[in-house]
């Protein structure tokens, strides 16, 4: 009977956090394809299979709502990148720990998930305040590609003549891009991967 009875308590709670993360779901998805400026809760909501007042129960706001997205999206990004560079040998060279990062974030904000893809299109066109809130965990990827860069130049793989912190925003720039322009009928995600990182091991390494 006690079993039965907690586990009648815990059917609703269960049912609820299932709700709400069909709601992230779906605005990860609604802000991938629209952008955050055409994104309305009326979208989401279809999107999720919810009618809208529904969503106001499990977010105060669009706002509130898009921020957590964009929370879990971009900690998805950093975790796949992380765990694809803790999974090289030691002995990986600099400029292959660069582009296996490279492949990294192309793989999971072009194929893998929908809240990485809402953090590449839509990172530049939160209001202010979103942008605050996001800023630490933004940083902590900077600093990722930061390491990567700074430890090649050590070993020699970068060529002096470049700015680190120019390359660095390049390269993480035309990563970001790659969503607005990337569709699957037109060429592969293998061959957008490999032509990026040519791109990137031959425009950064040493002559």
């Amino acid at each position: 009977m006690e079993t039965t009875s907690r586990n009648s308590a815990e059917a609703p709670a269960l049912k609820a956090a299932a709700t709400r993360d069909r709601i992230l779901a779906a605005a990860a998805r609604t802000l991938s394809l629209k952008g955050y400026s055409a994104t309305r809760l009326a979208d989401i909501a279809e999107q999720a299979g919810l009618r809208p007042p529904a969503v106001y129960y499990y977010f105060p706001s669009r706002e509130e709502l898009i921020a957590e997205v964009m929370t879990v999206g971009q900690l998805r990004l950093r975790e796949h990148v992380e765990s694809a560079l803790t999974a090289l040998p030691d002995d990986t060279p600099p400029m292959d720990r660069i582009c296996a990062a490279v492949e990294a974030h192309l793989r999971v904000e072009l194929d893998l998930s929908d809240f990485a893809t809402a953090v590449s299109r839509n990172s530049g066109q939160l209001p202010e305040d979103i942008r605050d809130r996001l800023r630490a965990d933004s940083s902590a990827y900077f600093d990722l590609w930061r390491d990567l860069l700074v430890k090649a130049r050590a070993a020699g793989a970068v060529r002096d003549d470049i700015d680190l912190r120019a390359a660095r925003m390049l390269v993480m720039g035309a990563l970001n891009w790659t969503p607005e322009w990337w569709n699957p009928r037109q060429g592969s995600l293998t061959g957008v991967i490999r032509t990026a990182q040519s791109l990137v091991r031959h425009g950064l390494g040493a002559l």
